[in-house]
Formats: C-alpha cells, structure tokens, sequence
C-alpha cells in the first residue's frame, strides 16, 4: 500500500488524534491549526488535552518525520491527496451545531485545492452538511477553470480514554460520498487498519467498512450517539423504579443485559451521561427533526432523564441531610467519565452548581482535573480523596475512576464528619464501605 499526504485541519481533541493515528499507519501527515502556539506545543509531543497514550504517540510520529504541525494553511495542504476537516462544531442557540468553524475552514482551504483533492468531513454535522461544504468550496472557487474535488463523509466513533485504541481497532469504518472514487481513496488510506496489518494490529479484530451516501453516513454518527445515551437514559429510569419498588438495579440490569439481542454494555445506572457528544447529537436531532416538523419524543425524554438523574443526587442528599445549607459535600471525580480531563457537560459540575445554590461548602477531587471554571471557583480542589473529605457530611462518587477502587474506607470515615457515601456510579465496595461504618446508598437500590 502506498503511503499519502494527509491534511488534517484542527488539531482539537479528533483533528489530534487522527493525525498521530495516520502518522502511525505510515502515512505523511501534517496538522493545521490557527493557533501557532498549540502546533509549536504538539510538535513538541504536548498535547493540549489529556488522552493516554497520546503524547507518547506524538512524540514517536514527529521524530520519525511522518507528522508535522503547522499554522500555514498553505503549506499544511501543499501536496495533500486527503484533507480532512476536524474543526469544532458546538451547540449553537437553536440546538443546531454551528457551523462557523466549517466555514471558515471551507474558506481557507479552497484557493489551495488542486484537482483530485479529496475533502473529508470528520467533524459532526447536521445531515445534509456534506453538500453544504461542496457548495461552500464552490462558490470560493473561480467559475471558471476551477479544480475538481470530491466531499466524503467520514464520522468520527472515538471515545475520550480510548480513542488511539478506537481508531486502530475500530468496530467500523463509516464513508459516505457520491463519488465512488473519492470514497475509494480515503478507504485507501484506512487499509492498515482494515487488514489489521500496522504494527500491533490484531487480525481477529478486522473492522467492517460502510460505504454509503453522504446523508447516511452523517447520519449514523447522530444515531449511534443517540441509541447510547437514550440506553443510558433507559437504565437510568429503571433504576429509578427499582429504588421506588424496592428492586435492585445492580441485579436487575446485568440480567437485561444478558439478553445478547439487548448486550450489557451502557446499560449502567448513576448520574447520567456528559461530554462533548451525546449531549450536543441528540439536541441536534431534535433539532432536525423540528425542522422538518417532527418532535422527537423519545430523543427529548432521553435528555430529560438524564438532567433528572443529576437533581436526583441533590435529592438523595437532602433526604439523608436534610437541610443542606452549611454543610460540607465532598465530590469525588469532576470529569464526565474517567480518563479524561474534559468537563464539558460533566454530571459533577451540575451537582456542584446546584449545591453551591443551596449553600453548600463543596470540596472535590480528581486524578487529572485540577481547575475548575470560573463559576466554580470556590470549590477547593483536594491533593486525594481524603483531604478532599476532611469534614464532609456526605460524599458523592461522581465519576469512576479506577484510583477510587483502592479507597480506604476506614481512613475516610476517619476524615468524614457524617457517615452519608453516595455511589453515583456503583462502582464502590458497599460491603467493605458499610463494614468502615459509612451509610452507603447505591443507585437503583431500593428498600421494602
């Protein structure tokens, strides 16, 4: 297989990782990035976010030659046969991403295309994103003796904690375009991955490649993200009723997950869901679907159980304290999920929020976030757990971090004030916790 020439603009959190991964694979990469300070910083191995394995892998690509960094679009591209577009795509005020970043993308790269080139969008976008970029390039494109180039879908699946692993031992590969040319080419350069012939490929672990049209492929990012926190969400209510009826969800939902049409994976209760993905796909579904005066029920009930999990903590909190104003809670783990340093839309800062409202001395600790935003400023971030716990009345595991499966629980009942331990994420020893003398309340677990 021969090696390419790959673009990659952005070099955010998907930009980052696609470069190093493609680097990896053999090919020549080069990422672009506005912001000279943070390419000056990648290619010195120093990534701006925190990814296992990530720095380590930026560090051996760069020095091998294979991938550079830069802020010249220009020369970023120069010789590329694939771009690929990894710029940010938030949640805009209608519930749609916005689309801002694309576009001053599509901007910067169109008086440098050549013909061939292939433009492969891997940031999430709305269905129909694909022809929107096409005509984008095009209308930045002279009318005459303008270069021919080529739109492939390209939706991104990696999950922050795993995401060098995801890329090279990936369930699928999803590619969508009208040009079957085009979307041969970019398979091309996924042919490692496919044969599981890189070094440290496994070939038991084969991906399944989808090629698709543009619109499908886009959506199948929306969906997949979707059907996860809606079974999340699914769980989360189940759990519920278990605590009303006196069930136990941590009985009841491994044997829903047995079931191998159902499959046990997130089909987890506790405080719901976070990141940058699940929240901002299924609002945007929403939002599509209204655009085409459809209300997507189901989607609206998933984020609405999954914000009613989060207040369910507080409400477990004033059940067992009662009167919150004064008191000192305790979070363990701030990021939305472990192994990442990512608070966007973490169930902990929600609860810190609100207990804050309430009058409440929060304190936290977590293995890698050590700064809070700037509405948070007054929860002091402990060294471990326990100072973190030094006279709580209560405290809430937010996020599962392996680093509190070795909690010792007599020397935090020692620093405790109460007894209260709420397991936001059933991930603790209740029988050892109980045995140290702490009042432990699982999720999903109720009494009759």
């Amino acid at each position: 297989m021969p090696n390419h020439r790959i673009a990659v603009v952005g070099s955010g959190y998907v930009g980052t990782v696609t470069a190093a991964c493609f680097a990896k694979l053999g090919h020549h990469v080069v990422g672009i990035d506005a912001d000279s300070i943070r390419t000056d910083q990648l290619a010195a191995g120093q990534a701006p976010f925190y990814e296992p394995g990530l720095p380590e892998l930026l560090t051996e690509t760069v020095r091998s030659g294979r991938l550079r960094f830069t802020s010249d679009v220009a020369e970023g591209v120069e010789g590329a046969d694939v771009i690929f577009l990894c710029v940010g795509t938030p949640t805009g005020p209608d519930g749609q991403p916005d689309l801002s970043q694309v576009e001053s993308a599509a901007s910067a790269l169109a008086p440098h295309l050549r013909d061939g080139t292939v433009i492969v969008n891997k940031s999430t976008v709305p269905v129909g994103c694909g022809n929107w970029v096409r005509t984008l390039l095009e209308d930045y494109l002279p009318r005459n003796g303008a270069p021919a180039f080529a739109v492939v879908s390209n939706p991104e699946f990696l999950r922050e904690g795993s995401a060098i692993s995801d890329f090279l031992y990936p369930d699928r590969i999803v590619l969508g375009g009208r040009n079957k040319a085009a979307v041969d080419r970019v398979a091309d350069l996924y042919q490692p991955v496919l044969r599981q012939s890189f070094d440290g490929g496994d070939p038991s672990r084969s991906p399944r490649l989808v090629t698709t049209d543009l619109p499908s492929a886009e959506m199948i990012k929306y969906a997949a993200n979707a059907f996860l926190a809606t079974k999340i969400s699914f769980a989360n209510e189940i759990a519920n009723l278990c605590e009303l009826v006196g069930a136990d969800a941590l009985e009841v939902l491994p044997a829903i997950g047995a079931d191998s049409r159902i499959g046990s994976q997130f089909l987890n209760a506790g405080v719901g869901w976070g990141g940058s993905c699940f929240g901002k796909d299924v609002t945007a579904l929403i939002a599509t679907g209204l655009e085409h005066g459809y209300d997507p029920q189901m989607l609206r009930a998933t984020i609405d159980i999954n914000q009613a999990q989060r207040r369910a903590v507080v409400r477990k909190l004033q059940q067992g304290l009662k009167v919150l104003k004064g008191r000192r809670i305790a979070l363990l783990g701030l990021a939305f999920k472990p192994g990442t340093d990512d608070l966007r839309d973490a169930p902990a800062l929600d609860i810190a929020r609100r207990l804050v409202e309430l009058g409440v001395v929060v304190t936290a600790y977590d293995p890698v976030v050590k700064q809070l935003p700037h509405d948070l400023e007054k929860v002091r971030i402990g060294t471990d757990p326990y100072d973190a716990a030094e006279r709580a009345d209560a405290v809430v595991l937010a996020t599962e971090w392996e680093d509190f499966n070795d909690l010792d629980f007599d020397r935090l009942s020692t620093v405790m004030r109460g007894t209260l331990l709420l397991d936001g994420r059933n991930a603790l020893d209740l029988d050892a916790a109980a045995t140290a003398g702490l009042d432990v309340v699982p999720t999903g677990r109720g009494s009759c």
